[in-house]
């Protein structure tokens, strides 16, 4: 700071003034940088130590840039590395006078006497080079948020998507030695062989299925797909509702196509066994008003937490799926589903493109939090084509937009229903009314196969075959007793005051119902 003085009418008058501050330098190791271009040139096998840590963007002079290019075409094409040859690379290139000539070449491999520290001196360089990358994004970032023209929201996006690039493309796992992997190993397998129903993952409730799954597995992309009204939210949310209630794991859902009031109708429907039109109209009988007291306390205080940001993104995807991991333990999440998703803040040539990088992006988040992800997914046309209740089961080349989900799910399950397709009967003339397939058509790590299970058309409910009886018979249990009750009330018995949906939420003390 400076200061100047005036003399005027007798009087000294001070005067402060600011002189700025010198602008700071980018994050840089050029020493480092010498050092390490200068030992690749000096041992023949130090590039394959450096090679999936540094590229040549990662130095900041732009001479270094230049040299460490050459010196991993040499490597790529398995040529020898030393100063001749790194020379005789960039006379090829037409780069050799943009390099610093051949003495300042020379030079470089003069700077050190070995390659003993060229992991730790790399490591630097490659954290310099992520934190420029991160003060220019940032600078971008903070321009835009100044310009009144760009929608906040829009910008959002794109920030997001694009630190998720800069992430993807410099965090780089390290490998690990296999004993405490064997000891993880030993640990689940112990734990199922402890299970009396021998399984080693998350049961969905459905016993033919989970025989040839042993449960979802954890760190596993499951892909749940089928045609347009075939009943994929109805077997998510049958699912669902075992997992959370009947073995009270915590499930999260995401729905991009329903409300979570259009949800939770379906999940009403589904539990309480009462028509989806009653629910929609309100207009129940008190049969149904008494099957709704009694079978709605299932749903209260189950771990089931939904999400209905329409058009997500996979960015908000992660952030809120950790979320859920951290605060309330889920150990499953459900998307509904996937082709409704976006990649927004990256740019991509095609949709293709982009339902690749949402599903790598989906297995990524399965193996990081370590829990399984079930996506539904649509299937193309082509299914429609085909004629016989043989060709109307999906294949996996039926699946819609991209041959990536194939190849990034450890499980893809299609659903058939030939009634669907009006198939009454098979080829023995057995009936396939209310019948249902979970073809398993890929499995990583198991057998693949059918399960067959019954679908309940009139509550959008999936079920295990012998099940299927059994939750007719409680539900027409329910209304027996609630005509008993009625015939009770008129001979005079103990009265049974007559419900109303009022008197319901009242009596049970609850918010009113979402619906």
């Amino acid at each position: 700071m400076e200061k100047q003085k005036r003399q005027r009418n007798t009087k000294i008058i001070e005067k402060t003034v600011i002189v700025p501050e010198i602008g700071k330098l980018p994050p840089q190791a050029p020493e480092l940088e010498e050092a390490v271009l200068g030992a690749l040139m000096l041992e023949k096998d130090a590039y394959s130590v450096v090679s999936d840590i540094l590229k040549p963007e990662s130095f900041y002079n732009p001479v270094h840039n230049i040299i460490f290019g050459a010196i991993q075409g040499l490597a790529v094409q398995q040529k020898p590395v030393d100063v001749l040859t790194v020379v005789e690379e960039l006379k090829r290139r037409g780069e050799l006078q943009s390099a610093g000539g051949a003495v300042y070449i020379a030079e470089l491999s003069e700077k050190v006497a070995s390659a003993a520290h060229i992991e730790y001196h790399s490591r630097i360089i490659a954290q310099k080079y992520l934190a420029r990358e991160l003060i220019s994004f940032s600078s971008e970032v903070t321009q835009q948020a100044f310009d009144e023209t760009i929608d906040v929201d829009d910008l959002m996006q794109e920030t997001e998507g694009r630190l998720f690039e800069i992430s993807q493309r410099n965090v780089k796992k390290d490998v690990i030695q296999i004993n405490p992997v064997i000891k993880e190993a030993m640990k689940i397998i112990q734990l199922a062989a402890n299970r009396k129903d021998g399984m080693s993952g998350i049961p969905t409730g459905f016993n033919q299925l989970d025989k040839l799954t042993m449960g979802w597995q954890n760190s596993d992309l499951i892909i749940i797909a089928a045609r347009p009204a075939m009943g994929k939210t109805a077997f998510v949310l049958s699912m669902a509702k075992n997992i959370a209630i009947n073995f009270e794991h915590p499930v999260g859902f995401f729905s991009l196509e329903m409300s979570n009031v259009q949800l939770v109708n379906r999940l009403i429907v589904n539990v309480c066994q009462i028509k989806g039109e009653s629910i929609k109209s309100g207009r129940l009988t008190q049969d149904e008003w008494d099957r709704l007291d009694i079978k709605i306390k299932e749903l209260y205080d189950a771990p089931i937490f939904i999400d209905d940001t329409p058009s997500l993104s996979v960015f908000e995807l992660r952030t809120k799926a950790r979320r859920l991991v951290r605060e309330h333990n889920v150990k499953i999440l459900v998307i509904d589903y996937l082709q409704l998703m976006n990649a927004s803040g990256m740019s991509f040539g095609s949709r293709e493109q982009e339902v690749s990088m949402i599903s790598r992006s989906l297995k990524g988040l399965a193996k990081e939090l370590n829990i399984p992800i079930i996506a539904l997914s649509q299937l193309n046309r082509g299914v429609e084509s085909r004629q016989g209740n043989e060709g109307k089961r999906p294949q996996l080349a039926d699946l819609r937009e991209s041959g990536a989900i194939e190849q990034d799910a450890d499980l893809v399950c299609f659903i058939h229903r030939p009634e669907y397709y009006r198939i009454t009967e098979d080829e023995s003339g057995n009936s396939l009314i209310g019948m249902a397939e979970i073809i398993v058509a890929k499995h990583r790590n198991g057998p693949t196969g059918i399960a067959t299970m019954r679908f309940d058309n009139e509550y959008a409910r999936f079920e295990n075959l012998d099940d299927h009886n059994t939750s007719r018979n409680k539900a027409n249990y329910i209304e027996r007793t609630s005509r008993m009750n009625s015939r009770q009330t008129i001979k005079g018995a103990e009265a049974v005051p007559e419900m109303t949906s009022t008197d319901f939420m009242t009596e049970n003390g609850k918010e009113e119902l979402p619906f």
